[in-house]
This record gives structure tokens, C-alpha cells and sequence, in this order.
């Protein structure tokens, strides 16, 4: 079996060290980068399977650096490794496109079940097979592979996880959608936390559906949402 190729990217020696040995007796092959320049420029090099990125750093901090790479692979797994708790830092990241998050002081076997969890979801679900070109929704046009929502000609670009979630709410038009499924699919978990983000990026797909009125996205209570048009 070929080894995990993994892009880590953290500022603290130290710790980056400490991660990156820890991973690499676990067989992982690990690119190491203190800073979000060095890593942009090993990104594109290395192509990695997954994506590890400290927020807090130097010359480039890891939102910015998470938002080029969401935007050259929409499917690649990033997880933020920080000691930021805010509830702002964490519904960023997850807006960018991150599919997970872990917060510092964390134990390895942690993070290696989230790495593992995430790349069996990535093989299992494979966005060519799954998803059209492009859904119809009443008179918008939902575009996944571009991420783009339009309206009478006007477009807007969504974020990774909006794309997504909108994606699976027209997989499943005119059926629940349960919490559950979403949640463990796109946060990782059904956490309390993580059924809150869910619900903002819910209320902001509503606000970009508003201009055509049969379209709703219902709330069936306990259970989950529920796309009609």
C-alpha cells in the first residue's frame, strides 16, 4: 500500500517536529513547512493526500493558505491544527473549506483517526460519480464542480462546504435530508457545535435562494432539511 502523503504546516519547531516523526513511524510520508509561503510552494509541488495547517503564522497565515488550496482541489481533506477556540476562527475555517479541526494540545492518535476518517470518506464518495454537471433549482442553476450558484445570469461563487451542502440537499430534492448523514459526511461529527454551523450555512443558502419564492429549504424538526421547489 502506498504511504499517506501528507502537507504539514506549522510554525512551532517544536511541535511541527514532534508531529511530523510521529506520523512518519506511523507510516505517513510527511512534507514539513513552518510557514503558509513554504507551503503553498510545497503544495503545489508534493500534490499531498491530505492537508494539515497550523492558522497562526508568519508571512502567511493558514486561512489564506487553505483558501488556495481549496481553490486548486475542491476535494482534498484540510485540517486545521490550532489553539484558537473562538467560535468566529472555527466557522471561518470551516467557510473556507476545512473539514475538520483540531485544537491544541491534541494526542496523535487523534489526529491520525480524523486524517483516516476523512480519506475513507473522500474514497468512498467520488464527486464525478455522484453529482450532475449542474442542477436546476427552480430558476437558478447550481454548477458543483465550479461551485457556482446563478440567478438570471448573475453568478455566485459559493463556499466549499456551501457547494456541498447544497449539493446533497438537490441529491436528495423533495426528501429529508437528515442532520446525521450531513454532519458526519461534511463536519466529521454531529456534535452540538458542529449542528450550529451546520444551521448558519443553512440560513445563508436560504438568503441565496430568496429571489425565486417556490423555493424553500424546510426544516423538518429533529430530523433534518428539506429542499423543495
Amino acid at each position: 500500500m502506498d504511504k499517506i502523503k501528507l502537507l504539514l504546516v506549522e510554525d512551532e519547531t517544536t511541535l511541527g517536529q514532534i508531529v511530523k516523526e510521529s506520523l512518519e513511524v506511523r507510516d505517513f510520508e510527511v512534507i514539513y513547512c513552518e510557514n503558509g509561503v513554504t507551503g503553498w510552494n510545497a503544495y503545489k509541488t508534493a500534490r499531498p493526500d491530505v492537508c494539515v495547517l497550523d492558522i497562526m503564522m508568519p508571512e502567511r497565515d493558514g486561512f489564506a493558505l487553505a483558501r488556495d488550496i481549496r481553490a486548486e482541489d475542491p476535494h482534498i481533506p484540510l485540517i486545521f491544527l490550532t489553539a484558537r477556540s473562538q467560535t468566529a476562527d472555527v466557522v471561518k475555517g470551516f467557510e473556507i473549506g476545512a473539514n475538520d479541526y483540531v485544537k491544541k494540545p491534541f494526542s496523535m492518535e487523534e489526529l491520525i483517526v480524523r486524517i483516516k476518517a476523512l480519506l475513507r470518506r473522500q474514497t468512498s464518495t467520488n464527486p464525478q460519480e455522484t453529482a450532475p454537471t449542474s442542477f436546476e433549482i427552480g430558476h437558478y442553476t447550481f454548477e458543483p464542480q465550479k461551485q457556482m450558484l446563478s440567478f438570471q445570469g448573475e453568478g455566485k461563487k459559493l463556499t466549499h462546504r456551501e457547494s456541498e451542502l447544497l449539493r446533497l440537499l438537490c441529491q436528495h430534492q423533495n426528501q429529508v435530508l437528515e442532520r446525521k448523514y450531513v454532519l458526519d459526511l461534511l463536519w466529521g461529527d454531529d456534535s452540538f457545535f458542529n449542528g450550529r454551523s451546520m444551521d448558519v450555512f443553512i440560513t445563508k443558502l436560504r438568503k441565496y435562494l430568496k429571489h425565486d419564492p417556490q423555493i424553500e429549504i424546510l426544516n423538518v424538526r429533529g430530523i433534518g432539511y428539506k429542499l423543495v421547489y
